[in-house]
């Protein structure tokens, strides 16, 4: 299953309805033209046009069964960490804070402070509440102890 925001749903949807309008009818215009070019078996334009045709399909599914198991994100409801909570952590004995959203695999994006809710640190994270202190492995086998200091 899927965990999707309101937002990267729709706009899952948007690139869905774009690949089954535009991207088929540009892939049809480019076979179209490649075939006139003749001998399709050396035909470079045709191949990659296929070949794009295919990748083009691939995501049309990819996105069809995104949606069709797709979860909404609610809001946060509760005062533990959730899927949808916004959490504000600090090292353990440190004032300096970061702010991470709790989000499904689409919508992740660190940049951003969007962590997937399968990722360590989200899952070092579940079901603490404020005040409450954890230890996360970094990538380097470092542990570190944060400490949750707000959850919206």
């Amino acid at each position: 299953m899927a965990y999707l925001s309101k937002e990267k749903y729709k706009e899952l949807e948007e690139e869905l309805k774009r690949l089954k309008n535009e991207g088929r009818k540009e892939i049809a215009e480019r076979l179209d033209e490649a075939k006139s070019f003749g001998d399709l078996s050396e035909n470079a334009e045709y191949h990659q046009a296929r070949e794009d045709q295919g990748k083009m399909e691939a995501r049309i599914l990819e996105i069809e069964e995104l949606l069709k198991g797709a979860e909404i994100i609610k809001g946060h409801h509760s005062e533990e960490v959730e899927l949808g909570s916004t959490v504000e952590i600090a090292k353990k004995n440190s004032q300096k804070t970061q702010t991470f959203e709790i989000t499904g695999k689409e919508d992740a994006d660190i940049s951003k402070g969007k962590i997937d809710i399968d990722a360590p640190l989200a899952q070092s994270m579940l079901g603490k509440k404020v005040g409450k202190t954890f230890e996360f492995k970094k990538p380097n086998g470092e542990m570190v102890a944060y400490r949750i200091v707000s959850i919206k």
